[in-house]
This record gives C-alpha cells, sequence and structure tokens, in this order.
C-alpha cells in the first residue's frame, strides 16, 4: 500500500484523490492553509497550475527529497491561451527535476481531465494516464497507484517525453477551453 501527498486542492487533487483510494491506498490533501503540515507521503503529486510550482518547490523542496514526485502541470501562457512557457526543447517536470535532485519526478495527468479521472472513461475506453521519467522504479510506482484505481497506465518513455505530454495536454485544454470538445471528454488510448 502507498500513501500519496497531494499539494493542491482544486478540480485534479480530490479527483486523483479518488482514483489513489479506489486502489487501497492513502491520500493526504494538502492546500494553501496547510504549509505548515508536513509532506508524508512517498509519492507527491504536485496538483497545482504550473505557476504555483515554484512557491511549492520554495517551501517544500527539503520535504521532496526522497520522494517520488509528480508533475501534472501543463505550463501554458495563461493570459494569451495559444502558447507553452518553457523552451521547445525543455519542459515543465525536466524544469522541476532540475530544482528537485534529491526527487524522482515523473510526469502524469497532464493529459486527463477532472472528470474523466472521477468517471474512470474517456469515450468508452479507460481513462489512461500517461507516464514519463528516468526512474523506473518511480514509474512502476505510481503506475501501479493508477491501476489499482481502476485506470490504465502507459509508460510513455523518459522524462524527455514530458515535452510532448505537455504539448498533448496544452491541445487538450485549448480544444475544451474553446468549447470543440467537453470538459468531461478528451483524448483515449486505445490498446
Amino acid at each position: 500500500m502507498a500513501h500519496v501527498s497531494i499539494i493542491g486542492t482544486g478540480n485534479m487533487g480530490p479527483a486523483i484523490a479518488g482514483v489513489v483510494t479506489k486502489g487501497g491506498n492513502t491520500v493526504e490533501l494538502l492546500g494553501r492553509g496547510d504549509a505548515d503540515t508536513p509532506v508524508t507521503g512517498e509519492v507527491v503529486v504536485l496538483a497545482v497550475p504550473h505557476p504555483a510550482v515554484a512557491d511549492v518547490i520554495a517551501q517544500r523542496g527539503d520535504q521532496l527529497a526522497g520522494k517520488v514526485v509528480v508533475d501534472l502541470t501543463n505550463p501554458l501562457d495563461f493570459e494569451t491561451f495559444d502558447s507553452l512557457v518553457v523552451p521547445a526543447d525543455g519542459s515543465a517536470a525536466a524544469e522541476i527535476a532540475a530544482a528537485l535532485p534529491r526527487s524522482r519526478v515523473v510526469k502524469a495527468f497532464n493529459t486527463t481531465f477532472a472528470a474523466t479521472l472521477v468517471s474512470g472513461t474517456v469515450g468508452g475506453q479507460p481513462t489512461t494516464v500517461l507516464i514519463a521519467g528516468d526512474d523506473a522504479d518511480a514509474k512502476s510506482l505510481l503506475a501501479g497507484i493508477v491501476t489499482a484505481g481502476g485506470l490504465r497506465a502507459i509508460d510513455a518513455g523518459s522524462l524527455r517525453r514530458a515535452r510532448e505530454l505537455e504539448a498533448l495536454g496544452f491541445l487538450q485544454i485549448t480544444l475544451a477551453a474553446g468549447e470543440e470538445i467537453a470538459w468531461t471528454g478528451g483524448f483515449a488510448v486505445a490498446a
């Protein structure tokens, strides 16, 4: 059984918490008012908007050492909604990994909407969580949590694939914001 800490209580935090507990794992949700509460999970999900990540790392960086840190951010330009704010050859996940060298950073959950995590399906297919990272054990641990919670997990490769995952997440968000797809839909992976 794994213990997961989720930093952020927007839509994604509770949705991921539901997946975690459905699989028999334990979870703690930490919001803004919990800055003094230590992170106790072996897996820590950063369920905050990309602009808030730097503050989380500044406040909790030492607490994240040795832990699997899951980045679900999509680093889009919130002012224009028309681009990513990371270099073309980089990713938010790579920046987080550089800022947390003693953590095992993986990218996941950024290509799913909260509603599809709750329902467990997208277009009649199981909701798929794509996972990218350089630490095989960290990816395996997260994949086990995801599959125990009733979802499909796919290893998307090394942390270098986070760039493509972030581009896919960005596309999905802009389609939903433009009302081309529903926030209850998204991309399905038929395996």
